[in-house]
């Protein structure tokens, strides 16, 4: 499925079975907290903290989907085209940083 698909696909979803988008301050606001729940699992299944019995069936990749969906909506509602979007950003990433990670002594 591509970004543009996508994109599609949740309007349709959203206009059959939504029945509306919710406003974009609460978007915004559902997308920080699926933000965090990923990140919760994040932290305790990659980082230094224990993962609690409740999240360890969590399906990591459930919940990147979650984040992809309310971004989705966001792009949506504001008019945004995410596949040129990202090709814009990846332009602007190359043209800043062709350089500067390659010589990072960090990275060797």
């Amino acid at each position: 499925m591509t970004l543009d698909q996508a994109q599609l696909e949740v309007d349709k979803w959203i206009k059959q079975y939504g029945v509306r988008y919710f406003n974009e301050l609460t978007n915004m606001a559902i997308l920080t907290e699926e933000v965090g729940e990923l990140a919760r699992i994040m932290a305790r299944r990659y980082g230094e903290q224990s993962e609690k019995e409740s999240d360890k069936n969590k399906d990591l990749g459930d919940e990147m989907a979650d984040v992809l969906w309310v971004l989705i909506c966001l792009a949506n509602q504001t008019g945004i085209n995410l596949t040129q979007a990202l090709q814009k950003n990846i332009d602007k990433k190359t043209n800043r940083d062709s350089n500067r990670h390659t010589q990072n002594p960090k990275l060797q």
